[in-house]
């Protein structure tokens, strides 16, 4: 959450938004189907209408700074003494409801929010996958203990640390997957909530749904109880699938996985990871070690049961997104009812590389679609399939090849 709003906003997944002076997110939005960019779209247009009237609330909004309080004594208690506690009292400022867009994959859901994030006159706006933002705050709550290891609560001080760098956060995906999470969450946006954080997110999940049907999901619903007092839900449920009908480059995703594959793969190395000798490396992060067995300059060859047969996690799987531009996975078997661990292994793994803007290779037994067709969590695998669609298309690989300057162009 170091990053500036301008690193936040950038959208690899949706139209570009250079913002019209003074435009709002429905005015924005009409120009683009007015330009042929975009279809007409009742739900869509009924969405950027909510999202235009937060654009005009949002305009003026300045909570105040709480005040500095007396400073701790001890070894690095400066870190804490420079945060404000949430008992002092913010300026008496009567903030707007966020909105919590929710759909079908594919909908439209991040190109609106984008737009919204364009236009909407807030200085201090970070726009963040939830993924990226959850692996954030894992981080700085552990440095928050190492530098203070007499604080008892680090919620109070982190929330502060976050309002003051964003008045308005925009969550992409958001998503609970885990019980640590899950209970971290609760404690953690009722605070933000307390400083008048305005809060925007996309997700494929209605509020009441989140974390449910899982054990501790009854210790969840409090917080359940905080989106829906704080955020208005606005249900974006389109006909179409946007993601859906792009030109694919069938290329990037080879079935079956078989001899012909492998032989394809070994090229695609070999292209991009031109000029680099193939080598073993170990990525090293948060104070964990994680080899990587074939890596050759900017791309990374894994195979799958190596990737997600293992216990990996967000982080993991954020490690490799950042270090290597082009990932290359080979093998990948249908999956059954009882690999819903692998499943959402896998899941976590292409949101990483998704937000990150990664090229991505594969061999497999099927197509996306037919991949993970039952089971626990089958349902939330369509979003994966329609995000490896997408990422299939020419659009992306253009988009990608032109993120990394190094990489060579088709």
């Amino acid at each position: 959450m170091n990053d500036t709003s301008s690193e936040r906003a950038s959208t690899h997944a949706s139209v570009s938004v250079p913002a019209a002076q003074g435009a709002g997110p429905f005015a924005l939005y009409k120009e683009r189907v007015a330009g042929g960019q975009l279809k007409p779209d009742p739900d869509q247009e009924r969405v950027a209408r909510r999202l235009d009237r937060l654009w005009s609330e949002l305009k003026g909004y300045h909570p105040a700074p709480a005040a500095e309080p007396v400073r701790k004594k001890g070894l690095l208690s400066a870190v804490v003494s420079r945060l404000p506690s949430l008992g002092q009292k913010v300026e008496d400022v009567a903030p707007p409801r966020g909105v919590y867009i929710v759909g079908r994959v594919g909908r439209g859901k991040t190109m609106l929010m984008d737009l919204f994030f364009s236009c909407v006159p807030v200085k201090k706006k970070q726009r963040i996958h939830f993924l990226s933002f959850m692996r954030e705050v894992h981080q700085r709550l552990k440095e928050l203990k190492q530098a203070n290891p007499g604080l008892s609560d680090p919620i109070p001080p982190l929330a502060k640390t976050i309002a003051d760098e964003a008045t308005l956060l925009c969550f992409d995906e958001f998503q609970i997957n885990d019980i640590a999470d899950a209970m971290l969450l609760g404690r953690l946006f009722q605070a933000l909530f307390k400083l008048k954080v305005i809060i925007v997110a996309t997700s494929n999940t209605v509020p009441g749904d989140l974390f449910q049907n899982r054990p501790g999901a009854d210790a969840f619903k409090p917080f359940i109880a905080i989106i829906r007092s704080e955020l208005d839900t606005a249900e974006l449920d389109s006909q179409n699938d946007y993601r859906r009908g792009r030109d694919q480059d069938d290329t990037t995703w080879i079935v079956p996985a078989d001899e012909t594959a492998r032989r394809r793969l070994d090229k695609i190395v070999e292209r991009y990871g031109q000029g680099h000798t193939p080598e073993k490396v170990t990525l090293h992060f948060n104070g964990r070690d994680l080899p990587v067995d074939h890596a050759q300059g900017p791309v990374a060859r894994f195979e799958f049961t190596s990737l997600c047969g293992r216990p990996l996690g967000p982080n993991d799987f954020l490690a490799i997104a950042k270090q290597f531009p082009v990932v290359v996975v080979e093998d990948m078997p249908s999956l059954g009812p009882d690999d819903y661990n692998v499943a959402r292994r896998f899941i976590t793994f292409i949101d990483a590389l998704y937000d990150n803007g990664n090229l991505l290779f594969v061999s497999a037994d099927e197509k996306p679609d037919a991949l993970f067709p039952e089971g626990e969590g089958s349902d939330a695998f369509a979003r994966t399939a329609s995000r490896l669609m997408e990422m299939g298309s020419e659009s992306w690989l253009t988009r990608a090849r032109d993120a990394h300057g190094r990489l060579a162009r088709a």
